[in-house]
């Protein structure tokens, strides 16, 4: 009798062995969900092709061709500055944000890893700081 609980407690501790054993080679990685980045495409590549981009436009560009070029924003801001002048009409102005330098090393994309690229009435006006605190 003792010996036949012995033999089950054995073959328990052995199955209970071999099925931690078998489970400990599952691991699953659910990450934070927030860098956004995957191995084809670092952050480093898209920096890099977007100030390779940036050399590429030009005042005056449509809207629709800065968009091709450039690709998604990171950020974009827009509004209708209002016309101080009677007659004159407003004028719609988007600023996308395109990154282009790492600050901090968050895995987070932030305003001020980006280059902004300012468009007036759908017609490329400037990029960069000074064309931003222009507007």
């Amino acid at each position: 009798m003792i010996n036949h609980k012995l033999n089950n407690k054995l073959i328990a501790i052995t199955f209970l062995g071999l099925a931690s054993l078998g489970l400990s080679g599952c691991v699953v990685n659910v990450g934070d969900g927030e860098s956004g980045w995957d191995s084809s495409e670092s952050w480093e590549k898209v920096q890099d092709k977007n100030r390779t981009n940036l050399t590429k436009l030009s005042l005056g560009m449509p809207k629709d061709q800065v968009m091709i070029l450039m690709g998604t924003a990171d950020f974009s801001e827009a509004y209708i500055q209002q016309s101080a002048q009677q007659g004159e009409s407003n004028k719609e102005v988007l600023v996308l944000f395109y990154r282009t330098q790492r600050n901090n090393g968050d895995g987070k994309t932030t305003k001020d890893e980006c280059t902004p690229i300012v468009l007036s009435n759908n017609a490329l006006v400037g990029w960069g700081e000074t064309a931003y605190s222009k507007i």
